[in-house]
């Protein structure tokens, strides 16, 4: 999957935090951390605005977007978008079991947690 395929993709949910940093901190601290993400490939990296993570395997293709967007107080607004696609009964079961149980949320909300305090070091 590339760049160009990732709209296509069904949008899953978002999530978001503010992190009291410049977009460079946190820009730094989200490719430190996400580049080389077990599961993952990056297909967009526009420096201080956005790196989009692709992903497969035979439950599903996925997209985990991250947006930076500077605040008027000169904070960074950091938005972790997911889209996937779950083909067949077995893709169905997988949904259920990782967005239905709300094990993903849980697991994107304690990343952008981290990135957050860890930016601000």
């Amino acid at each position: 999957m590339d760049a160009t395929e990732i709209p296509a993709l069904p949008f899953v949910d978002e999530h978001a935090t503010t992190v009291e940093t410049n977009a460079d901190a946190v820009w730094h601290e989200l490719t430190a951390r996400m580049k080389g993400a077990r599961g993952f490939r990056v297909a967009v990296s526009t420096p201080g605005q956005e790196l989009a993570l692709v992903g497969h395997h035979p439950f599903s293709r996925y997209a985990l977007i991250f947006h930076l967007d500077e605040t008027d107080q000169g904070h960074t607004r950091l938005r972790a978008e997911t889209r996937a696609t779950f083909p067949g009964p077995a893709g169905a079961v997988y949904r259920r079991l990782v967005i239905g149980t709300g094990a993903h949320a849980l697991i994107v909300r304690r990343i952008l947690r981290k990135l957050r305090n860890d930016a601000l070091l």
